[in-house]
């Protein structure tokens, strides 16, 4: 279930970007930032929103404003993988 809350960092990040970032790069990321994807905790994928977040993206030369940076951390935050998101639901019908 936690390999859900990397997708959704992911998706987060490549909505607030604009364009899509590759997951094997975020994979990576995570890896160097000290955290395991495939287990990947709450606060550790708010932790990889500070700083290692903008230093993966300045690597891509990329970059988000404060206020996308707070955003992808709060919906990251809120982000219960044992609930559905929106587009889950929508998806069975």
């Amino acid at each position: 279930m936690t390999r859900k809350r990397f997708d959704h960092l992911h998706v987060e990040i490549s909505v607030a970007l604009g364009v899509h970032i590759s997951r094997f790069a975020l994979w990576l990321a995570l890896h160097e930032a000290g955290h395991d994807p495939e287990h990947l905790s709450r606060q550790a994928a708010i932790a990889f929103c500070g700083a290692p977040l903008q230093s993966f993206l300045a690597e891509r030369a990329q970059r988000l404003s404060l206020r996308d940076r707070r955003r992808v951390e709060k919906a990251v935050s809120r982000y219960d993988p044992s609930h559905p998101t929106p587009a889950e639901v929508m998806a069975r019908f």
